[in-house]
């Protein structure tokens, strides 16, 4: 498909399911040349992901300084190498989410701070240890989750993919104005500070940018990227999103394994642009 649109100010991408080809590679030749295009343009490239910001800085060495980033579901933003915003959960929300996840064992979690993540002794399977690491820049174990010495961004928790909604409101009759819950696909639903979500921290990288919503434009497959699809003034779902995500976004465009964020790009910002 042939996008005749102008060349946004913005870009904000998801990455998994989005960015990422299913296999975690990207054509880096190739968001290279688009991202000089971009910055010759005057625009900015944000990568806006429910991940770790560790993680997101391993998947784009030789970038800094380049994108920004809205990590942790907007828990955690920088633009290019300056921390703007750190949220800090309240001790009792952390309390609770605890309590809750001892009165279902099935669920499985991991705490986020800034210097590190965290899963407890005794209250996490060391089998699902060892598959999330790789999926965090840093992860340590720790005796008591609430004594952890680290400022806390959310909660990233794995329950049965085919009841994650209900575990969703489950977290928001329990801990309703503590946290607010999202569900980032796949079973995986994030507890976060109330306030902070991708759009919230694409606004505020917006508005020091002096850029307005008109002028951004998102990627993204799930349902954690509504708002932010909601947010820019062009959206794109994946073809491999939800279809919820879908009846959010102006157009969909070819899949993540199709490089679609990249397909869209090259025509957004096309090579007789570069100066």
């Amino acid at each position: 498909m042939e996008y005749n649109l102008k060349s946004p100010k913005l870009i904000a991408a998801d990455i998994d399911g989005t960015f990422l080809r299913p296999d975690r590679t990207y054509d880096r030749p190739r968001f290279e040349r688009i991202l000089k295009r971009m910055h010759a343009k005057g625009a900015k490239f944000v990568v806006a992901s429910g991940n770790q910001i560790a993680l997101l800085e391993n998947l784009f060495p030789g970038f800094e300084g380049q994108i920004s980033y809205v990590a942790e579901n907007g828990a955690l933003i920088r633009d290019e190498q300056e921390v703007l915003f750190a949220g800090n959960m309240d001790p009792y929300a952390i309390k609770r989410v605890l309590e809750v996840q001892r009165q279902h064992p099935e669920i499985q979690l991991v705490l986020c701070g800034v210097k590190s993540a965290y899963c407890q002794r005794g209250l996490t399977d060391p089998r699902f240890f060892d598959f999330i690491n790789q999926f965090y820049g840093r992860l340590a174990w720790a005796d008591d989750l609430q004594t952890i010495d680290d400022q806390v961004l959310k909660f990233a928790l794995l329950v049965p993919e085919e009841q994650s909604l209900q575990y969703v409101d489950l977290f928001k009759q329990e801990l309703g104005g503590l946290i607010e819950a999202t569900d980032t696909g796949f079973g995986y639903i994030d507890l976060i500070v109330p306030g902070c979500h991708k759009a919230s921290g694409l606004q505020k990288l917006a508005e020091r940018w002096n850029i307005d919503p008109q002028d951004c434009a998102a990627f993204g497959d799930g349902g954690n990227d509504i708002e932010m699809l909601n947010y820019c003034g062009l959206s794109f779902a994946m073809a491999n999103a939800k279809d919820s995500v879908k009846a959010a976004a102006q157009y969909v465009c070819k899949s993540d394994a199709e490089d679609g964020v990249l397909e869209v790009l090259d025509q957004l910002y096309p090579e007789e642009s570069h100066i």
